[in-house]
């Protein structure tokens, strides 16, 4: 399984990014604020508060004295709409207007809040007391308007006051008949979230859909083509294709997710191959039971049937070689059965192994005693060999004699007349190695990985009918279930060998305590 990565996490790639994503918003919102803000502070134009106020002071004089109607609202936010610096204009008749009326401070002059008193001649307006002063209320033209001076020109408004702005008069035909106020000072911070609250709202929205935008793209998006791809294995494995694999990339909870789903997958694979084996090896087994049970089988029924013929003219002694076959065939038939129960038992891990310290001298002595007049009639020699001479495996001394037997029998059976079959035992480690040899022609040697399945066809000549086709068989699981190991193999200067490995004891074989193993 690739190493998970830390950094790699989703978990902490997403906990960081969030976290980036909340920073970069806020870093950029208030980029934007002051940015903002700084346009209503600093005019487009580099003018001063008072530069301001002179310069639109002069524009209405000149435009009043064109057309005394003038709309002023229309005409101040057409000509100065454009300006982010806030200003008021107040006429004499009470008509007001501003460029930027929510920018303006609570109560200053044309801003919310603001007021005029009317004057001697109609609506009076605050005035200054003085060019650039301000009345005790801190509004411009709190009293009589002041004559213009006798050039006509316009006199600027002063700072002061708890207004803390700066005017200049309008003056149009020698009379000042209103007058231009400009904050000295920012607006208050209330004034500007008032009126940059929309613009900060909706850049803050875009700013977030973007973020979240790019977070997809950057932490999502891998792991979601990453567990795409492991749905599609999913569903695929679902459809019964077991070589389907999931991406292992990434290193994160997601590659430990695909790990965990390509194991299983393997392990289905290894399992679905297995049943297609077992199932294989089923249908050959039954096919193969089949054929070995159906040869004496069908030697007895003709042989029966024949004795049962009525016109059958055949003496005592014709009578007695039928019913000898018969009897033979049964036999045949009831040792094929027999083995194929016994087997089953073996392999199925049924039945009780009586676990004791068993010679392997009284192990060779039984096979030699069995099978002693079969040696005597075809002149074979046994050569036997032990070291060391008190030498003894730990097992069931019932099934350890019965595969001996086995193996012997069939190296007996594949001996030539006057050849020799080789009994050795030796201590190896915690071993014992016990092999059999025979001077036969030995096994092919494409047929030496399957001389222990059932009833497993050789060459002819190691051909198994004497016997039952089981006996290798039997011998494998009796081996593997003390714990051991058979193989086959072909000596160098010719024959066969079997050699079985199995556990050394060192119990002392007069004081040997069975242990029953189920």
């Amino acid at each position: 399984m690739p190493e998970r990565v830390w950094y790699r996490s989703l978990y902490w790639r997403i906990a960081v990014g969030f976290v980036a994503l909340l920073a970069a918003v806020l870093i950029m919102q208030t980029l934007i604020f002051l940015w903002l803000t700084g346009r209503f502070v600093t005019s487009p134009s580099s003018r001063t508060p008072q530069q301001l106020a002179d310069h639109v002071a002069r524009d209405l004089s000149d435009a009043l004295t064109d057309d005394p109607a003038l709309d002023l609202t229309s005409h101040v936010r057409e000509r100065f709409g454009d300006l982010s610096q806030p200003f008021a204009v107040v006429m004499r008749d009470g008509r007001r207007a501003s460029n930027r009326p929510g920018v303006l401070p609570r109560g200053f002059p044309g801003g919310p809040g603001g007021r005029g008193r009317p004057g001697p001649d109609g609506p009076r307006v605050d005035r200054p007391d003085g060019p650039g002063r301000t009345g005790e209320r801190g509004d411009p033209l709190a009293g009589p308007p002041p004559d213009p001076p006798p050039d006509g020109s316009r006199r600027g408004g002063g700072r002061g006051g708890p207004g803390g702005h700066v005017s200049a008069p309008i003056v149009v035909a020698g009379t000042q008949v209103g007058f231009v106020a400009v904050p000295s000072a920012p607006p208050p911070v209330s004034v500007l979230l008032r009126e940059l609250g929309p613009t900060l709202t909706w850049s803050g929205l875009a700013l977030l859909a973007a973020g979240a935008v790019l977070t997809a793209a950057l932490i999502f998006r891998p792991a979601h083509k990453r567990l795409r791809s492991l749905e599609q294995a999913a569903r695929a494995l679902g459809e019964g294709r077991t070589d389907v694999r999931a991406s292992e990339a990434g290193g994160d909870e997601v590659t430990a997710l695909a790990h965990a789903f390509n194991r299983m997958a393997s392990d289905l694979e290894v399992r679905a191959a297995a049943l297609a084996r077992s199932d294989e090896a089923r249908r050959q087994l039954l096919a193969d039971v089949s054929h070995e049970l159906m040869t004496p089988l069908t030697a007895i029924r003709g042989y029966v049937q024949t004795l049962a013929m009525p016109g059958l003219a055949a003496d005592a002694a014709t009578r007695a070689r039928y019913l000898d076959i018969v009897d033979q065939e049964t036999h045949k038939l009831e040792a094929i059965i027999g083995d194929l129960l016994d087997l089953a038992r073996l392999e199925g891990g049924g039945g009780s192994l009586v676990m004791e310290a068993v010679p392997v001298a009284e192990l060779f002595r039984r096979v030699v005693d069995r099978h002693g007049p079969s040696l005597n009639r075809r002149h074979v020699n046994v050569d036997v060999s032990i070291v060391p001479e008190d030498l003894q495996v730990r097992g069931d001394a019932h099934r350890l004699e019965q595969a001996l037997q086995n193996i012997a029998a069939n190296a007996i059976r594949h001996t030539p007349e006057r050849g020799r079959v080789e009994l050795r035992g030796e201590r190896r480690g915690d071993r014992v190695r016990i092999a059999v040899r025979d001077t036969g022609s030995g096994i092919p040697e494409e047929h030496l990985p399957h001389v222990f399945d059932r009833f497993y066809k050789a060459d002819p000549s190691r051909s198994r009918s004497a016997g039952s086709g089981l006996g290798l068989s039997i011998v494998r699981a009796i081996v593997q279930r003390h714990g051991g190991t058979v193989v086959a193999l072909n000596a160098p200067d010719g024959g066969a060998v079997f050699e079985l490995m199995l556990p050394v004891s060192d119990w002392p074989a007069a004081s040997s305590k069975p242990v029953r193993k189920e």
